[in-house]
């Protein structure tokens, strides 16, 4: 019998963060196996953005089961809420979005910037989170973080959401109607250049809100459903893993399809859109209904401390594994190789050097990373959550002014 979850926290579900962080890491860097693996597998492995799936699934989870159940559209809620929100995700991404451009101002890698000649304005175009809006802006500064732009749109509207849900009974038409928004908005703004606002349809179904949200409203299908019934089960179906097959299924599905010019993978032509966008995301619900639900070996993995621990400072991982910190990283790797070799030369021996092959320095990276991360998460991000919580911002802190009538919000 599955054990029920305590004050909303999931364990597993942290866990599965750790996971959806490292498949994208494995998106980014596959390329590194290129001598190694059938092209079919290079395509595969390119294919494992699906973590941002994954995440946008759990946090249309997690929301709902936290506040679809208590949610009030007062002022006081509402601030309660955007500070949760805005502790647990925006300082270690302002801090980090402010480290990439210092990074730009001395190196002038345009990887930063993507050649656009005003640093300062696109540093608060991703400050604000706007560029995410833009073809022309989406992958500057910390390119992952587009996602968040997603992700913040999510947020503002999770309260809108479940009010006309719970309200009108109209859930199931919402993600339809946000979807029938984004085709007038290509089809208003693909006529007008402007830095490619909501320009062009793979954009915009791939990389903004309103492509995207159907994944979201899996999640908060999959938490009312949960909500509604709880966690006991009367079938024997192993959810976990028929969902976890199901996953890499949508991926191969997507690693089998042809790449669109100008573009980086299979996710983005049509038939990867649909499978990345609507199939996928079954599959994820299904899996995430099965940790949920049932006791398997997996489950007990992903929930295990040190899992666990990654999995909560997998936030800062993601953010980390692909631009300004990766690249001094590489550049060290480079250095310590150069080195390593003028050692040997002076010694007179011709051994190899352990910085000599990709592989090996992709795997020091990844463990880098990954202590960085955990050591971010320890002294910056957790301190700061708290710290936020605990403050005025926004709001009065309820338990510093028992005055205060606000509704409490975890």
């Amino acid at each position: 019998m599955a054990q029920k979850p305590v004050q909303n926290y999931f364990p597993a579900l942290t866990g599965v963060r750790a996971l959806a962080a490292y498949l994208v890491f494995v998106s980014h860097y596959y390329y590194v196996f290129d001598d190694s693996f059938p092209h079919i597998v290079q395509r595969f492995l390119g294919e494992f953005h699906i973590g941002v799936s994954i995440f946008f699934v759990l946090s249309g989870f997690l929301i709902t089961f936290r506040y679809y159940n208590n949610f009030h559209l007062t002022a006081d809620w509402f601030k309660q809420y955007l500070k949760n929100r805005v502790a647990r995700i925006y300082p270690m991404y302002a801090l980090l979005t402010l480290c990439a451009f210092i990074y730009y101002f001395f190196t002038k890698d345009e990887s930063i910037t993507r050649g656009y000649q005003n640093p300062v304005w696109l540093m608060v175009m991703n400050i604000t989170f706007i560029r995410g809006f833009f073809y022309r802006f989406w992958d500057t500064g910390i390119a992952q973080g587009w996602s968040l732009t997603v992700e913040e749109c999510f947020y503002f509207s999770a309260p809108i959401i479940f009010l006309i849900a719970k309200k009108y009974g109209k859930f199931y038409i919402q993600p339809l109607v946000l979807t029938a928004i984004a085709v007038v908005l290509v089809l208003i703004f693909s006529q007008v250049n402007w830095y490619g606002f909501f320009s062009n349809f793979p954009f915009v179904m791939l990389f903004t809100f309103f492509g995207r949200c159907f994944e979201f409203f899996v999640g908060i299908q999959l938490a009312r459903i949960v909500l509604n019934k709880g966690f006991e089960r009367t079938n024997k179906i192993v959810y976990t893993y028929l969902g976890f097959l199901l996953i890499f299924l949508c991926v191969l599905v997507m690693a089998l399809q042809p790449i669109p010019k100008g573009w980086a993978a299979g996710v983005e032509s049509p038939t990867g859109i649909i499978v990345n966008n609507y199939f996928l995301c079954l599959a994820v619900a299904l899996f995430f209904y099965g940790i949920l639900t049932e006791t398997t070996a997996l489950k007990r993995l992903l929930a295990m401390p040190f899992v666990e621990l990654l999995g909560k400072s997998s936030y800062i991982f993601y953010l980390i594994h692909l631009g300004w910190l990766y690249n001094l990283i590489h550049k060290a790797t480079e250095w310590l190789n150069n080195y390593v070799f003028e050692l040997y030369d002076k010694w007179g021996v011709n051994w190899h050097s352990p910085f000599e092959y990709d592989k090996l320095n992709l795997l020091y990276a990844f463990i880098l990373l990954n202590a960085l991360s955990v050591l971010l998460f320890k002294t910056i991000e957790e301190p700061l959550n708290h710290y936020i919580r605990k403050s005025d911002f926004l709001i009065r802190n309820r338990a510093r002014n028992p005055d205060n009538n606000s509704v409490a919000i975890k």
